[in-house]
């Protein structure tokens, strides 16, 4: 593991008020800081997997109680000229609660920044925080229906499909928040000044500018989150642009398995092929690879040619034959045959299949730890993007981490905050705090 003195942002420390959630953002930051920490309120049930806590601390602390709410300010303001040194301070509170929340507690941003002018707080929602949805309970599928990306997922002929949880919660939400709170660091080192990062999972206030290639022209969209990371389907999808590439109804085009050329395929085991064949020198090598491996009676006449790949004429034709032909063979016969080809064909892997670095069988390197092997499972994903000088620190779970108790780090943090122990002990009998199960006792 990298040694704190060696991580990107080493001295950074982030506060997440914890909700029962998943957060995508917390994790990138806990491989690459000193310190991260989960929020969470005394004796409360939290995700209890190490992709939900990897590389955390835990301090558990009532926002209900008056010594709660002035516990957490202390925490988010400088340290009295006084303090000893080092004393814990946030560098970044997220805040995952519905608008007006804080406001509620009485730590409003503004009083907040008015107190440490250096601290960034990223506010993250799933609605515009102003709106008719601003107060409404929802989630990863509800922001992707209000961002007018959801029509574009999914078959011809069938309902739009949603991608899981992926495209709010974790792209556009996540690493929009990731995004938000370094570009606020980067400028608080020029300015000294912290700021409020808004982000929501729907679309946004500000209007980046995309080039559009083919037309030479530029297009201005109102995107963030959700939209934001969808903007390459939202451009090419308009009408008055009139791309080829996405320009028909949902499950027609060329990226959304309109085209059989760019596709899954189920083979002769019940396993899957990806075909990404998209350039026509890359088809015509997928078309030569495939042909020559299939007996005659599998062909049909005439066969299928690179010159009529983007003729839609032939598309039905052709994906009948591509879907009997991967049918011919096991997934394995068709990965060798397509292994170390110009041809965009590969293997389907399944989660259990690929390790914490993406590696599949056969790649070197790849061994899962006897606790995955025993579950079944596979490995957890190795923070990305990759330092090479300054790497990020092995997650929690790489380290055999898999449940952090919340409270755990409690005793620790407010000793570190300069808190007197017998001021600590009466707010854990008091209930405003704790230190995880059968640690109540200073």
């Amino acid at each position: 593991m990298a040694s704190d003195i060696l991580l990107p942002l080493a001295g950074v420390r982030v506060l997440e008020v914890l909700l029962p959630l998943l957060s995508l953002e917390v994790r990138l930051f806990a491989e690459c800081l000193t310190s991260v920490f989960d929020l969470t309120p005394p004796f409360q049930w939290c995700w209890p997997t190490s992709a939900r806590t990897s590389g955390k601390r835990s301090i558990a602390v009532s926002l209900k109680s008056p010594d709660g709410i002035t516990l957490l300010r202390k925490l988010l303001s400088p340290p009295a000229p006084t303090a000893p040194a080092p004393s814990w301070r946030a560098d970044v509170l997220i805040d995952p609660f519905r608008p007006g929340v804080l406001e509620r507690l009485g730590l409003a941003p503004a009083e907040l920044l008015l107190a440490n002018p250096r601290l960034i707080i990223a506010r993250l929602t799933g609605f515009r925080r102003r709106g008719p949805y601003a107060n409404m309970a929802g989630h990863d599928i509800n922001y992707v229906a209000l961002s007018g990306v959801l029509p574009l997922l999914g078959r011809k002929g069938d309902k739009p499909y949603f991608p899981a949880n992926l495209l709010a919660d974790f792209a556009g939400g996540g690493m929009m928040a990731v995004l938000g709170i370094m570009a606020a660091l980067l400028e608080r080192a020029r300015s000294g000044k912290g700021q409020v990062v808004e982000i929501d999972m729907v679309r946004s206030l500000y209007s980046p500018v995309i080039s559009v290639c083919p037309v030479k022209r530029l297009v201005s969209l109102q995107v963030t989150g959700t939209r934001y990371v969808s903007s390459f389907p939202l451009v090419m999808s308009r009408p008055d642009l009139n791309l080829p590439l996405w320009n028909e109804a949902r499950g027609e085009n060329y990226l959304d398995g309109g085209a059989p050329w760019y596709e899954v395929y189920e083979t002769k085991d019940g396993a899957y092929m990806s075909v990404g064949a998209l350039e026509n020198h890359f088809y015509r090598t997928f078309l030569e690879t495939l042909l020559s491996s299939l007996p005659g009676d599998l062909v049909p006449s005439p066969a299928p040619s690179p010159a009529d790949q983007l003729d839609r004429t032939t598309w039905p034709a052709l994906s009948t034959f591509l879907a009997a032909a991967f049918r011919s063979k096991t997934r394995q016969e068709w990965t060798d045959l397509f292994l170390g080809t110009e041809s965009c064909c590969v293997p389907v892997l399944s989660q259990h299949e690929v390790d914490s670095e993406g590696r599949g069988p056969g790649e070197p390197g790849v061994a899962l730890s006897e606790r995955a092997q025993a579950s079944g499972g596979g490995g957890i994903p190795a923070a990305a993007p990759r330092l090479t000088r300054t790497p990020a620190a092995a997650s929690g779970a790489a380290r055999g981490e898999v449940f952090l108790e919340p409270g755990r780090d409690t005793r620790d943090v407010l000793r570190e905050a300069g808190e007197l122990a017998d001021e600590v002990e009466r707010l854990a009998k008091a209930g405003v705090v704790s230190f995880g199960e059968g640690t109540a006792k200073l």
